[in-house]
Parts: C-alpha cells; structure tokens; sequence
C-alpha cells in the first residue's frame, strides 16, 4: 500500500464489533498507521432504487432508510457508500440518522437483533458518473469499482444493501474466505 492507495477487506465490516469499540474503518485505518474518517452526507427515508429494491427483495418504488456516507483515508475521499435498510428494521433508529454510530452500523443491527449471516458481493468496474468524479477527485479516464453487498439474516431476509464506489487506481479488493463443509451450499 502507498499513498493513497488502499487494499479493501470484507469481513471486518461484516461482524458486530466488541461494547464501546469503535468502527471497523477507523480500527482498520488506525492498525496501519493512517486515519479514516467519514462524512455523513445524508441519512433518512427514501425511495430505493430499482437495483436496491432488487438487492433487498423489495418491490420497486419502496421506501427504505439510507445512510450515505463520504469515506475518507488520510483526508482525502476514498470511497462513496450507500447503505439501504428496510423501514421496518432501520426507521426510528439511528441508522436512520446522520450522527456516527459507535461500532458501526453492523453493531447496532446486532444490537437490534439483526445479525448477518450470508453476504452477497459483486464487483464491477465502470467510469464514474459527474457527482462520483467530482466527491472522489477522480483523475482523467480514471475508472471506479462498485461494490455492492447484500447481508442476509438466519431467515434469508436481507437486513442491508450497500453500493460502494472506490477509485480504481488506488483501491484493489481483497478476499479470504473461509469455507464450512458443515454447511449447505
């Protein structure tokens, strides 16, 4: 990793995290020696898009909760995310605020009694749109990779959607994953 550059890992952002502890980005960013931030640009209801309805098993047009955040390493913008929640989980919550919540967002579904046990990734390159080049202070041509994740619950029922949109010249993912014989494919 230099400068700017960031290697992004799951499964940190994929776990409740201890009482009092602080979110997996800032815990991430502090054991290498860095500092990440965010900024919470909105949070609140809102009519989900047609692919985070689809992500979330919800019919087209329906409401959900969205927090929407600008991710920052060192200070300067590293990635875009969008996370969606349904209403029944997130309304009246604080994820349905725009004050940081201690743990992460993970945490306090956890503590709502939402826990994720299946997770759906797909990772796409695109070049940005004007409003992602701009918040991301993209370089000319400079691609994207859009992450989007969806977390399903012990019922199959999707708690959480989220769309990141990272620079694809100074971000690369990253994946170990661990498989249980045990379980059902």
């Amino acid at each position: 990793m230099r400068g700017g550059e960031w290697t992004s890992t799951s499964m940190p952002y994929l776990t409740p995290r201890a009482a009092g502890a602080t979110d997996a980005w800032t815990a991430e960013t502090q054991e290498s020696g860095r500092r990440g931030t965010q900024r919470i640009v909105h949070a609140g209801e809102t009519t989900a898009p047609a692919g985070v309805a689809a992500m979330l098993g919800l019919a087209a047009g329906s409401t959900v909760v969205c927090r929407r955040r600008i991710i920052e390493l060192d200070g300067e913008p590293t990635e875009l995310t969008d996370s969606y929640y349904p209403t029944d989980i997130a309304a009246g919550t604080p994820l349905a605020g725009t004050a940081k919540i201690r743990g992460g967002a993970v945490t306090l579904l956890a503590a709502l009694g939402h826990v994720g046990v299946r997770v759906i990734e797909t990772v796409t390159a695109r070049m940005p749109g004007v409003e992602e080049y701009e918040q991301l202070r993209l370089g000319e041509g400079e691609p994207v990779l859009q992450l989007a994740r969806t977390t399903y619950d012990s019922a199959d029922r999707a708690i959480q959607a989220d769309v990141m949109v990272m620079p694809g010249g100074r971000q690369q993912a990253r994946y170990e994953i661990r498989l249980d014989p045990s379980q059902p494919g």
